[in-house]
């Protein structure tokens, strides 16, 4: 079964036809010679009932991730809270270290982005499925990381799962 990383049957919704699609994928992933920017990464439309695919270079204009969590002026406020210093007195040293315009603009994007529907599609998630890709095809892993996309308008996730030549591509219509 294919891996994931959230509990979803790897090919519901795909057709028959998408399903045979998979088998030519992992073949291209297969004769790849290592790795590459230019690998293939399958998006999935459920709504649409859509199978694309792009390579992985273009990933990020087609989905792109949110790193507006990683704003050095955010990332630097917590790492000043973790250090036990009072809120009010982190604050004024990230006014201090990065300007006032510049936090309070960390802060207002920070706080917009989660009223967006980003579907936890972030810039960690980002980076985790490139260096997991890398690792697995490094390994000599045949393996295709399959995004499902979430529902327009729901707070559901990308869920991330991998198609590998042990998932099963052909639902079984026998009895």
């Amino acid at each position: 079964m294919a891996e994931a990383d959230t509990e979803v049957t790897p090919l519901a919704g795909l057709t028959e036809r998408q399903q045979r699609g998979l088998i030519d994928v992992l073949d291209e992933v297969r004769r790849a010679n290592g790795w590459s920017w230019q690998l293939p990464v399958l998006l999935q439309e459920r709504c649409w009932l859509r199978l694309s695919r792009t390579p992985l270079t273009e990933l990020h204009r087609l989905l792109p991730p949110d790193g507006r969590d990683e704003a050095p002026e955010l990332v630097h406020y917590r790492r000043l809270l973790q250090q036990g210093m009072d809120p009010l007195l982190a604050q004024q040293s990230c006014w201090h270290d990065f300007g006032m315009e510049d936090c309070q603009r960390a802060l207002r994007e920070y706080w917009s982005s989660r009223d967006t529907a980003i579907h936890g599609w972030t810039a960690q998630r980002y980076r985790q499925l490139v260096s997991s890709y890398r690792e697995r095809i490094e390994r000599g892993i045949t393996a295709v990381p399959m995004l499902v996309l979430a529902r327009k308008n729901s707070v559901e996730c990308h869920q991330l799962l991998w198609i590998t030549e042990n998932t099963p591509v052909m639902r079984h219509t026998c009895a």
